[in-house]
């Protein structure tokens, strides 16, 4: 899929998105980003979807309705009105026949790491999906089932942070520095009991309540991109073709932010076609910077130089990689209930929501100006 277009779904007038290899949607909450990401894995995901939801007993009965509340959760089926619309590549896809069970294809295709993946970690350990009630959002209760699935099955090792065969060893070196500040990430047992915890040598574990906000948050992000990430020669994970990301600045300080964008960049390495939402104008800086080294030509140390990344061989791949891809910008405003176009994210657009990058530029454009407003009338006085 390339192109997909919802009308009249929730707060959603017209959102007419195009994919890049790598899709940005911002805008300001409650304005219909994550509705249309869940959009995304419920059209190329409906086998999939339909079939963990029969697995763990929940049953719709074909009822659009209930099948709406079950996907995007309690309540949700109100987005869908009688002149709703869902389009892929130009073709309408009835919500009836999406509700619909049939014979379909039933492997993932779309991973996604929701906005709520630290719910995914209580007391310390992935939930299962049938510890979540009924009404939560599918993709909460895939993602947190598939964590499980990992931590229990797929390590062998008590150390689930730093591994030499997960992840790069620059991007480790970066994590240990900027978010777990030299502790490991391990699976301590008390009595018959697993937990995640913190651990350095020499001092006693540090249990999940009492891990920073950011860690908390990073470490069901880390855990996720592990999946994605398989320690062998094939780059991709099985059927998995997209990666949905949502609000990955969540917790992190700046410099964090940058480490988990280098892993987004070896996503798009790696193959995978990645979508995040976000309100970090940091992520919108990176885009920016990567598409106008792109158009200079520049080479790959200098994207990496960026991100404070050394341009190690393994690392001049991602980024030699990275300047050949795709990227997209959309804008989901939320008084005209439209999406816009903002790809080129040019700060002298016409467009307001251009120049301003969605809305995320305002304040530091406004703040400069008001710097120079008091400086001039400043120096108007003298």
């Amino acid at each position: 899929m390339n192109r997909m277009k919802l009308s009249n779904v929730g707060p959603i007038k017209c959102a007419d998105i195009t994919f890049g290899d790598l899709t940005v949607l911002v805008g300001p909450q409650a304005s219909g980003k994550s509705i249309a990401l869940q959009f995304l894995k419920l059209l190329l995901d409906k086998g999939r979807v339909h079939q963990q939801l029969t697995d763990h007993g929940i049953d719709w009965g074909h009822d659009q309705t209930k099948f709406l509340d079950a996907y995007f959760g309690e309540g949700m089926h109100a987005i869908w009105q009688s002149d709703s619309r869902v389009d892929s590549d130009g073709k309408e896809k009835f919500m009836a026949s999406m509700a619909r069970r049939g014979r379909a294809d039933v492997s993932e295709h779309v991973f996604m790491i929701p906005a709520q993946r630290v719910l995914a970690v209580r007391n310390g350990w992935p939930r299962n999906f049938s510890d979540y009630v009924p009404g939560d959002p599918f993709a909460v209760r895939e993602f947190s089932e598939t964590l499980r699935t990992l931590v229990e099955k797929e390590f062998a090792t008590e150390i689930l942070f730093p591994q030499k065969n997960r992840l790069k060893e620059e991007i480790r070196n970066l994590l240990e520095e900027h978010v777990f500040g030299g502790f490991s990430l391990c699976v301590n047992k008390v009595a018959s009991q697993k937990r995640l915890v913190l651990s350095q040598q020499g001092a006693e574990p540090l249990p999940h309540m009492v891990w920073s906000a950011g860690q908390r948050e990073f470490v069901p992000l880390l855990l996720g991109l592990y999946w994605l990430m398989p320690p062998a020669k094939v780059a991709m994970r099985d059927n998995i073709k997209w990666v949905v990301l949502e609000e990955l600045e969540m917790g992190l300080h700046p410099r964090a932010i940058n480490v988990v964008l280098l892993m987004v960049l070896d996503l798009l390495k790696r193959g995978y076609r990645v979508c995040v939402s976000t309100h970090s104008t940091q992520v919108l800086e990176a885009v920016w910077a990567i598409q106008q080294l792109k158009e200079s030509e520049a080479d790959a140390a200098s994207l990496l130089e960026m991100f404070h990344c050394p341009p190690t061989p393994p690392m001049r791949k991602i980024a030699q990689a990275v300047l050949k891809k795709n990227y997209r910008v959309h804008y989901f405003d939320r008084e005209s209930r439209t999406s816009l176009d903002i790809s080129r994210l040019d700060p002298g657009a016409t467009s307001e929501s251009e120049a301003a990058w969605g809305g995320l530029a305002e304040f530091s454009a406004g703040a400069n100006q008001a710097v120079a407003d008091a400086v001039s009338a400043r120096g108007s006085r003298r």
